[in-house]
């Protein structure tokens, strides 16, 4: 096992392609980086930008005849990409495990909780029945759920939203593992409900040293739970810093967009929120040169040929994928009603 703040996962170049009939999508294009223990590093950006296909991916769960996966994700000395069916299940769910964006699909309706937990437990430990019932218990107790033994004869259908993300929380933690992949893990869920599970995830890393890849298209979750993050952009990262930098110094564009489309309680409330004009490429068709040119009203000339990831802002840990200098950043970021926007300045 890692030491804490050590080199945990590293991925480099990965990418994902889908053969369909109309032509090859690429879903995942050249993504690397890396996570440490004990680090929550959140990945976001908008629905379909390979957030997802990523981390399912690097669990295996996209290969097929019709799927191309190429790169690295070293994991304890093993290319996870490159392992065979029956090494990988031996690993996800026990070292790695996930927490997928809806419960209620993910959790089997016509098993009860407790069975579904006893059996998580059993697949990866030689436990007899009555140990597992009683790990089971534990942690549906650690997840905060009442009554813990007599919800293990329930059905997830009766559970709450909450209560069942909770469920899956305490399935995914069933063997305690070195990496969390957290889906969307507070979508459709009330603003309380949300709290206390990102407030719980919290708890829960301190607790086991895990790591955390959070999954979310919700830059206040980001702000809640993560230590760095990562912007994708049409199977790409478009920029990559430590939380703070990213809210205070933002160096993409993109992530202007992003940022300009919450909601801020501490400013007045401003006419419209900004937002990003156009739609994402389609990963059928991406353009030449920065993906983000077609949308962003800072392009220019130079950004017909792709910037490549890197520091430009002084700070080595912050990189982005943007020609512009970062005083010209600094300049074109416009306040609208208290947002960082997007619109030319």
């Amino acid at each position: 096992m890692s030491a804490p703040g050590t080199e945990l996962l590293s991925v480099s170049g990965l990418e994902v392609t889908f053969r369909t009939d109309a032509g090859e999508l690429r879903a995942v294009d050249g993504l690397s980086f890396d996570l440490r223990r004990g680090e929550i590093l959140g990945i976001v950006g908008e629905s379909g930008s390979g957030k997802s296909v990523a981390s399912l991916s690097i669990l295996g769960l996209t290969r097929g005849p019709d799927t191309v996966i190429s790169g690295r994700a070293e994991f304890d000395g093993r290319d996870l990409i490159a392992l065979g069916e029956e090494e990988l299940r031996e690993l996800r769910g026990n070292r790695i495990s996930m927490i997928f964006q809806d419960p209620l699909s993910s959790l089997h309706p016509f098993y009860t909780i407790g069975r579904q937990l006893i059996e998580a437990i059993q697949v990866h430990r030689s436990a007899r029945k009555a140990d597992a019932a009683a790990r089971a218990v534990e942690l549906l107790e650690m997840v905060g759920i009442p009554d813990a033994r007599r919800r293990l004869d329930e059905y997830p259908h009766e559970f709450s939203g909450g209560m069942r993300q909770r469920a899956m929380i305490a399935m995914a933690l069933a063997n305690e593992p070195d990496i969390l992949i957290a889906d969307e893990p507070t979508t459709a869920l009330d603003v309380t409900t949300q709290a206390q599970i990102l407030g719980l995830i919290k708890d829960l890393r301190e607790q086991l040293g895990m790591a955390v890849i959070m999954i979310t298209h919700d830059l206040g979750v980001v702000a809640e739970v993560a230590d760095r993050v990562l912007v994708m952009y049409a199977g790409r990262a478009v920029e990559s810093a430590p939380v703070d930098a990213l809210f205070y110094d933002p160096q993409h564009p993109y992530t202007w967009g992003l940022l300009g489309s919450v909601t801020r309680m501490d400013r007045p409330r401003a006419a419209k929120l900004a937002q990003i004009k156009g739609q994402p490429p389609s990963p059928l068709a991406l353009p030449a040169g920065c993906k983000f040119r077609p949308r962003c009203p800072h392009a220019f000339d130079r950004c017909a040929v792709e910037p490549p990831l890197e520091p430009r802002s002084g700070d080595s840990a912050h990189a982005d994928r943007c020609w512009l200098g970062p005083d010209e950043k600094r300049a074109k970021r416009v306040v609208e009603g208290g947002e960082i926007g997007l619109e030319a300045a």
